[in-house]
């Protein structure tokens, strides 16, 4: 899942939403350190509320994670894009098309979220507006593997940026994965990959109920 997937059950409680996005955002500031769900368990009877809530939310992700990559939509899809992608593209020995073939199932269901009602993203990032940097990232720091430098003053530029409107828009989703591109040292996605878009978003719409279904097989486990 993706930030919006993960964060739209949430939009009442900053800053267990905000936990659902942490593993996310470590990602982008330190790929190193990890927020697992092992260590944040022990924070949930912690004092204070907001840190309880912080890692409520990054055991939630974990645990949507885990059913989410079951579900045989998800696979399926990946396994779509990811041909699809691949006969696109230059000959690519890496990791690449599988990658983008994985990121752009969860990128697609997001804009799907996003599309059946935009005000809901309106509500996601006035929830991370609400937040005090310092107390999510003293939470994540208890629970990281290495301190999460950079998180604080992350929280108001991805509230800034607002990017996740953007993948509602096939050149302006472009650009973003090419962010990550660069961001992983890949070689940039050419723009005529935009043509295979429209399809990707068709595909990801008629399965959405099926990548958002629970596999019974992890209904009996609780998140918390």
């Amino acid at each position: 899942m993706n930030y919006f997937a993960h964060g739209r059950r949430f939009l009442d409680k900053p800053y267990f939403l905000a936990g659902t996005a942490v593993p996310d955002w470590l990602n982008v500031v330190n790929r190193r350190a990890r927020a697992r769900a092992r260590r944040a368990r022990p924070l949930l009877m912690d004092a204070d509320p907001h840190i309880a809530a912080v890692a409520g939310g990054v055991i939630q992700h974990h645990f949507d994670d885990h059913w989410f990559h079951q579900t045989p939509a998800f696979a399926s899809l990946q396994l779509k894009f990811t041909v699809a992608i691949r006969d696109q593209l230059p000959p690519d020995n890496g990791f690449r098309t599988s990658f983008l073939g994985h990121i752009m199932v969860e990128l697609l269901l997001d804009a799907v979220l996003i599309q059946e009602d935009v005000k809901q993203l309106d509500y996601y990032y006035a929830a991370i507006r609400s937040l005090d940097a310092q107390i999510v990232t003293r939470a994540v720091n208890r629970m990281t593997t290495q301190p999460a430098d950079g998180l604080a003053p992350l929280l108001p530029r991805f509230s800034d940026e607002r990017f996740l409107y953007d993948y509602l828009e096939d050149g302006k989703l472009l650009w973003r994965l090419n962010q990550v591109m660069h961001r992983l040292k890949l070689p940039p996605l050419p723009e005529s990959l935009t043509a295979w878009f429209p399809d990707a978003r068709d595909e990801v719409r008629q399965h959405a109920t099926e990548l958002l279904s629970q596999p019974p097989s992890s209904q009996s486990k609780a998140p918390l």
